[in-house]
């Protein structure tokens, strides 16, 4: 079945625009709640709903309450919390569904509706699609008696802590270890500071006064600036900076210097190797990671599995397979021995325990293998374009595919949750790779105009 509303990670839109609107939120909620119903006669259904600090978050937030409870389903309001929380709760509080409203690292002004089934794990492409097609019929509404329940459960956030604390090393502590944790104004803005403070860190808090409109403004895991100045400031061990929902992260180190995604797999997985812990001795990320985190892997004897882009996609492979390690260059890094998504912080807290175990500074952790010059562009386009049918621009990506040959790759696709075009291209030789990047978006810049 096709899905028309359900992206790469859930439903996401302009807040107040379709399909981000309390309509829509009103019907996905009587939809999902019908869905997960099917199987479960009349006894009692749970789901449990996290958001991030977005203003929009509260009108969608009543709206999803609404059309669930119209169908049955008694309702869990966790406040704000990380998705990873959501997925973690989802299963633990035995729930049937969760639900996490957050448009990621997007502006304040998008929001979205992510799925989450019994396992704690995102939904697969064929129960999206069963949901979209719920939408489009008449939903049998309980009976008065038998209507859902609604009720705020304030310790979430504390048992999200409480068990993302169990995944450190055990008996080891962070004293002595100053760190930066920059929560984007986001979903984790209480969450993070007080894990990383209860395991005995001094903790530098940023992006922690949410007001409904600064989410991921000028700070966080796609806009690390703020926390690499505030770092070198501090003369902070690490900097942790996390996105709006706090599934992804970016690690800084005591010089200021970026670790992204790909270089933390890339330590993860040769030391999980080295301990017997990585399942078949396979990392699987996705087709944006770097070509230099190949190489390493190849030439330590492991194995990369590359996915479509999401970190959902991630997953699916991993539970397919039998792998616990994987991830996005982008920061979602997925360990599926602790938890069912990519999460920031647990990413982050198992940074500092091999810094903790290995007694190193997190410069000489996290440059791992030397990456391949990458360039990546993007380029909008309007919804009634179809930038990559275009003869000509299939004429210069051919093109530029045989520039690259043998030297690097190349990598043309259509973002999931935006209008646009992502140009990505790898080689050792810079100039070539300039000049093949801007060919395509040359021609992809034409064709969408």
């Amino acid at each position: 079945m096709s899905r028309k509303f359900f992206g790469t990670d859930g439903v996401r839109g302009l807040a107040n625009t379709p399909p981000m609107t309390a309509e829509m939120a009103l019907k996905l909620g009587a939809a999902a709640g019908k869905f997960f119903r099917r199987n479960n006669g009349d006894s009692e259904h749970r789901v449990v709903i996290g958001k991030d600090t977005r203003r929009s978050g509260y009108m969608l937030e009543s709206a999803l309450t609404a059309g669930l409870t119209s169908t049955g389903m008694n309702v869990l309001l966790l406040g704000p919390v990380p998705t990873p929380a959501v997925g973690h709760l989802t299963q633990s509080m035995r729930a049937d569904l969760g639900i996490m409203i957050s448009a990621s690292h997007n502006p304040f002004h998008d929001n979205g509706i992510k799925l989450f089934g019994p396992d704690g794990f995102k939904l697969s492409d064929k129960d999206e699609a069963a949901i979209e097609a719920l939408l489009e019929q008449q939903i049998d509404l309980a009976r008065p008696a038998n209507i859902g329940g609604a009720k705020r459960i304030d310790e979430g956030r504390h048992r999200y802590v409480e068990f993302i604390k169990t995944t450190f090393p055990s008996a080891k502590k962070l004293d002595g270890l100053k760190v930066v944790v920059d929560c984007a104004h986001g979903a984790a803005y209480r969450a993070a500071p007080e894990a990383l403070w209860e395991l005995g860190a001094e903790v530098v808090p940023m992006g922690v006064a949410p007001d409904g409109l600064n989410i991921n403004d000028r700070v966080g895991s796609t806009a690390p600036d703020a926390a690499v100045a505030k770092v070198l400031a501090e003369g902070a061990d690490l900097g942790i900076c996390l996105d709006g929902d706090a599934d992804r992260v970016t690690l800084i180190d005591e010089k200021g210097r970026i670790a992204d995604g790909d270089q933390v797999m890339a330590l993860f997985a040769k030391h999980w190797a080295e301990d017997g812990r990585l399942n078949h001795g396979t990392l699987v990320a996705t087709v944006m990671s770097n070509l230099g985190l190949e190489r390493f892997l190849d030439g330590a004897g492991l194995s990369l599995l590359r996915t479509a882009v999401g970190d959902r996609y991630v997953v699916e492979a991993m539970r397919a397979g039998g792998f616990n390690l994987g991830g996005e260059q982008s920061g979602h890094i997925v360990m599926t021995d602790f938890a069912t998504t990519g999460d920031g912080l647990l990413s982050g807290l198992h940074f500092l325990g091999e810094m903790v175990t290995s007694g190193k500074r997190a410069s000489e952790l996290s440059e791992v293998f030397e990456t391949i010059p990458q360039m990546l562009k993007n380029v909008r386009f309007s919804s009634k374009k179809a930038p990559l049918d275009s003869n000509n621009v299939r004429k210069v990506i051919e093109q530029g595919e045989a520039r690259l040959a043998g030297t690097g790759r190349l990598l043309i696709r259509k973002s999931g949750t935006e209008p646009l075009i992502r140009v990505m291209a790898e080689c050792e030789d810079e100039v070539v790779m300039t000049e093949v990047v801007d060919s395509i978006v040359g021609a992809v810049s034409e064709a969408a105009g």
